[in-house]
């Protein structure tokens, strides 16, 4: 597959109270996600890249085209910039029906326009059934599903997505997640995706921005950026990590499913599974635990040889976060600085990390 071009981004704005400082360069597909704190930058970051900030300052390349650069004094302006842009609420125009909405994005679609980027939308957002419907009688994840399809109306060369699913309860969060992992999947356009919820991070996240007080913190491919030991996280998140793997057996006596990854494999619970499919899971550092030996006569199912490859002081004086390294991917444990002492844990040991099936979400 031919490598696209990435997203260069140098922005610097001074307000009374907050200043951006930025510098990143985001991949040309999949999700790249904005995390950190309300306050953080995060939607100031989107606004710039829409052209809605005048007083920006830097350079904004998307592939090889600059959209502004204060060398060369060039500013396209926001209506000429080929965005989608879904905002926290859906924004949907209450006077005309769904298909109405969705045919707006079409229509300031710039150059050669084709119904079938239209009906591409809709069939990929599954809302074909809802076009005669009035907006004001849909759902929060309906609404936002056309919203989506609106913006993917207008054949932009980016997307921007500024917490889509904020104003959702969870199970309407359920119903829109497996949408926008079709769009993530399907669709080559690259998104930019604003959020604080570590949930929506670990699920959608392809590229991973930490933000604090308009600085970038941490920026690097999710997984790799989530065990890494040098992010002071907030310590309401439920810190882990993500093991991409493959299903390699289903056991529907046990509703459990093995999913391998190179040199190691995890049982997990067994929702809808497919033979063969790939699938991610995310494994929190709390439900992590270390033992020197291998486990026996244990209700515990997942075993897995590692090294400690790193330890950092966690958010408490009272726990340890240990780094352990397992086949090719990476684990964090949170455990008591007195569990460290007492079993004489170092570096480069080799020991035996243990979790729960039913703690592995996915």
């Amino acid at each position: 597959m031919t490598q696209a071009p990435p997203i260069g981004l140098r922005l610097q704005l001074e307000r009374e109270n907050f200043s951006l400082d930025v510098a990143m360069d985001l991949p040309g597909q999949g999700i790249s996600v904005l995390f950190g704190a309300s306050g953080c930058g995060k939607t100031t970051i989107l606004r710039c890249i829409a052209g809605l900030e005048k007083k920006m300052r830097g350079h904004i390349r998307i592939g090889e085209t600059f959209w502004h650069c204060d060398a060369s004094n060039n500013r396209l302006a926001t209506h000429h910039r080929p965005i989608g842009y879904v905002f926290q609420e859906a924004s949907l125009f209450e006077h005309l029906n769904v298909l109405q909405n969705i045919e707006f994005g079409y229509r300031r679609a710039a150059g050669e326009r084709s119904k079938r980027h239209l009906d591409e939308a809709v069939a990929l957002l599954g809302i074909g059934h809802l076009l005669a419907r009035s907006v004001t009688t849909l759902s929060g994840g309906e609404r936002q599903r056309v919203a989506m399809a609106r913006a993917l109306a207008t054949r932009p060369q980016l997307l921007l997505l500024d917490e889509p699913m904020a104003a959702l309860d969870p199970s309407r969060k359920q119903d829109v997640f497996p949408w926008l992992e079709r769009l993530r999947d399907e669709v080559r356009i690259p998104m930019i995706y604003v959020t604080h919820s570590m949930d929506e991070l670990t699920r959608l996240g392809d590229h991973l921005v930490v933000l604090e007080q308009g600085r970038v913190r941490a920026m690097g491919p999710v997984a790799e950026t989530l065990s890494s030991l040098d992010v002071r996280w907030d310590p309401s998140q439920d810190l882990g990590v993500l093991i991409s793997g493959e299903v390699s057996l289903l056991e529907p006596a046990w509703h459990l499913a093995k999913v391998s990854f190179p040199a190691a494999h995890l049982w997990v619970r067994h929702d809808g599974m497919k033979l063969g499919a790939k699938v991610r899971l995310r494994v929190l550092a709390r439900d992590v635990s270390i033992t020197l030996q291998e486990p026996s006569g244990t209700s515990i199912q997942n075993h897995l040889q590692a090294q400690i490859v790193g330890s950092a002081e966690d958010v408490h004086p009272s726990q340890v976060l240990v780094r352990l390294q397992c086949g090719t991917h990476t684990l964090l444990a949170r455990i008591t600085a007195r569990a460290w002492s007492q079993l004489r844990l170092e570096v480069g040991q080799t020991v035996w990390a243990q979790l729960k099936s039913v703690s592995v979400l996915h």
